[in-house]
């Protein structure tokens, strides 16, 4: 499913309540998570696990756009670690793609990012 794809069921449900951006977000990266699950699963399938990859990066690349923009009211330390965590994705997603690493880590980091998203605490 295309990113815009996905914007357009998160935002343009007019048959669903009205959902918090955090609520949104957290359905993105909850349907990337489970992409990348998936395709992690399906170890044969390498068109997959480059979508699921592709399509996380450009999750977190507008993440990243989003926070560096001058009306984000987010935390300065909140932030930077979340520029960080996209430019570690960006590089790690370099190394899936390569056949190098696993993309386990790219569910870490979206899982810790949507239990934040829900409110609990990480260890």
């Amino acid at each position: 499913m295309s990113m815009e794809r996905m914007a357009r069921l998160a935002y343009g449900r007019p048959d669903t309540e009205l959902r918090s951006l955090r609520g949104v977000e957290y359905d993105l990266l909850a349907r990337c998570t489970a992409a990348l699950r998936a395709a992690q699963a399906e170890t044969a399938d390498f068109p997959a696990l480059a979508t699921a990859v592709d399509r996380n990066l450009r999750l977190w690349a507008t993440l990243a756009a989003d926070v560096a923009g001058a009306g984000n009211g987010l935390p300065q330390e909140l932030k930077a670690r979340l520029v960080y965590l996209y430019e570690f994705t960006a590089t790690h997603s370099r190394a899936v793609l390569e056949g190098g690493m696993s993309p386990g880590v790219l569910v870490d980091i979206n899982t810790a990012v949507m239990r934040g998203l829900r409110g609990e605490a990480t260890a």
